[in-house]
C-alpha cells in the first residue's frame, strides 16, 4: 500500500511539474461541446471532412453560416462545427479574409488536452514550448557552430502566419496574419521566456498582413524595448556572417542552411561562381570548402557589402573569394561572351512567382536563367539551382522547366540530389502550401 501511494504522489508531482513547464495559466476550459458564449462557424454540408483530417486554414466558400451574437471579430476564438453542428476543432477567426478560420486545435486534442481548449494564449505557449523541443533535437542552437536558425515555421509548427527566426540572441518575427498582430504581446512575451533570446524584432509582412484584411496604419510604431543594433553576428556551420536586421526576409536565409553545408563538402579544389549571392552564403561555404576561387555576384550594393564584411570576418583571401555587382543575367551574358566556365555553378534567385497567376511568366524566366548558367557550367560540371517560388515548387513543374533550358542551351543534365528547406522548417502534410523552397543538384554534360 505504501509504494502505491508513493507512486500516486510521484505522478501528481510530474503532473504539476509538467503543467508549470508548459502553461502560461492554470486555468481550465470546458470542453468543446459543452462551450458556451463562443461563436460557431459551421461549414457546408461535404466539407468537413478536409479540416477533419487536419488541414489548417477554413476557407470561406467553405462556410455555411456562423451562429453567434454578437457575430465574431477578426481574432475571436470561435469553434469550427460540421453541418449538424458538432465540433471539429476550434480555431481564430477572420471577418474579411479568405482564411475564414484558422484552425489551431482539433475536437480529439481539446479532448485529450482540455486546458488549451479555447485559450489562445495556453496554445501560444504549449506550441513553442514544443517548437523549442523539436530544435533542441536537431541540435540547435549549438555551441560554436550554429545559432542562426527557424524557431516557427507557421503551419508546420501549428502556428499559422508565425515565423520565427533565431539569429543569436535576437528573435526575428515575421507576422503574416491578422490574429497575431491582436496578440502580439503573448507571443513576445512567450520567446522572452525563452532561454537565450534577449531581443526581439517584430517584421510584419505589409502585403500579407493586407491581403489577411489588417488595417496596417494602426501597426504600433513605437516600441518601449531598447532599439536593435543595424547589424549583428551569427554563426551557421561554423562559418561567421555579419547581418543586416533591416535587410530580406527576416535578415538572414536560414532555409539554405544544408544546401550551403553541402556545398562545402563538394568544392575542393573547384572553381565556383554564386548567382545572386546576397550576403555571400553559398560562397563562404565553398571557400570553407576548399574551392581555389570563389566569384559572387549580386545586384545588390548593400548585400555585397555583407559578403565582403563577411569575408574578414572569417579571415579568408579577398583575392580567392571575390564579389561583383551586376544583375545575374548581365553577368552571365558577359561571361558566355568571354567564353567563361565553371566547375560549380550555384544560381539562387529571388521569388520570380509569388502568385500561381504569374506561373507561367516565370517559368520564361526560370528556363532562360537557367540556360544560361548551364553554358557557363564546364562540361561535367555541377550547377545547384534553387526556387523560392512555392507556386513553382508545388506547381511540380520545375524539373521540366530545368530540362527544357538544358534543350535550349544545348547541354545534358542529370539530377544528382534534390533538396528543400532545412530541417527546422517543418512542414504540416496537411497543408502542402507550406513547401516553397527547391534545391536541385545538376551534373552538367
Amino acid at each position: 500500500m505504501a509504494m502505491v501511494v508513493a507512486v500516486g504522489v510521484l505522478h501528481n508531482h510530474l503532473l504539476s511539474a509538467s503543467s508549470r513547464i508548459v502553461c502560461l495559466s492554470s486555468c481550465s476550459r470546458p470542453p468543446l461541446s459543452v462551450s458556451s458564449g463562443v461563436a460557431k462557424v459551421v461549414l457546408k454540408k461535404g466539407k468537413t471532412q478536409l479540416f477533419k483530417d487536419g488541414s489548417p486554414m477554413v476557407y470561406s466558400g467553405a462556410v455555411d453560416r456562423i451562429i453567434g451574437k454578437p457575430p465574431p471579430q477578426t481574432g475571436d476564438v470561435v469553434i469550427v462545427a460540421d453541418g449538424t453542428e458538432n465540433p471539429i476543432g476550434w480555431g481564430l477567426y477572420n471577418s474579411v479574409s479568405m482564411f475564414c478560420v484558422r484552425l489551431m486545435q482539433l475536437q480529439h486534442e481539446s479532448t485529450r488536452d482540455p486546458s488549451c481548449a479555447l485559450n489562445i494564449e495556453k496554445l501560444l505557449q504549449t506550441r513553442i514550448t514544443q517548437a523549442v523541443q523539436l530544435r533542441n533535437s536537431l541540435g540547435l542552437p549549438s555551441d560554436n557552430n550554429t545559432n542562426a536558425y527557424r524557431l516557427v515555421n507557421s503551419e508546420g509548427d501549428r502556428l499559422s502566419g508565425l515565423i520565427v527566426d533565431v539569429l543569436g540572441d535576437i528573435a526575428v518575427v515575421a507576422s503574416s496574419a491578422a490574429w497575431l498582430e491582436k496578440y502580439r504581446s503573448h507571443v513576445e512575451a512567450c520567446l522572452r521566456s525563452i532561454n537565450g533570446i534577449n531581443h526581439i524584432n517584430w517584421r510584419p509582412s505589409l502585403d500579407v498582413l493586407k491581403e489577411d484584411g489588417f488595417d496596417i496604419s494602426s501597426l504600433k510604431q513605437t516600441s518601449s524595448a531598447p532599439p536593435l543594433p543595424e547589424r549583428s553576428m551569427v554563426v551557421e556551420n561554423g562559418i561567421s556572417y555579419a547581418i543586416s536586421l533591416e535587410g530580406q526576409k527576416t535578415g538572414f536565409y536560414t532555409d539554405q542552411r544544408e544546401n550551403r553545408r553541402f556545398i562545402s563538402t563538394i568544392s575542393a579544389g573547384k572553381r565556383v561562381l554564386d548567382l545572386c549571392c546576397y550576403s555571400g552564403g553559398f560562397a563562404l561555404n565553398a571557400a570553407s570548402g576548399g574551392a581555389t576561387s570563389v566569384l559572387g555576384v549580386d545586384s545588390s550594393l548593400p548585400a555585397l557589402e555583407l559578403a565582403r564584411e563577411n569575408v574578414i570576418l572569417n579571415r579568408m583571401d579577398p583575392e580567392k573569394v571575390a564579389f561583383f555587382k551586376q544583375d545575374s543575367t548581365e553577368f552571365m551574358k558577359g561571361a558566355l561572351s568571354r567564353e567563361e566556365t565553371w566547375d560549380i555553378v550555384i544560381l539562387d534567385p529571388p521569388k520570380l512567382a509569388p502568385r500561381k497567376k504569374v506561373l507561367h511568366n516565370a517559368a520564361g524566366m526560370y528556363r532562360n536563367l537557367n540556360s544560361l548558367a548551364m553554358r557557363l557550367t564546364s562540361s561535367g560540371g555541377l550547377l545547384m539551382t534553387c526556387s523560392c517560388s512555392g507556386a513553382m515548387t508545388q506547381s511540380g513543374k520545375f524539373l521540366g522547366i530545368l530540362q527544357s533550358a538544358a534543350a535550349m542551351a544545348g547541354r545534358k543534365i542529370t539530377v544528382v540530389r534534390e533538396a528543400g528547406a532545412a530541417s527546422d522548417h517543418p512542414l504540416d502534410p496537411s497543408y502542402p502550401q507550406g513547401q516553397y523552397l527547391s534545391n536541385i543538384l545538376l551534373r552538367v554534360l
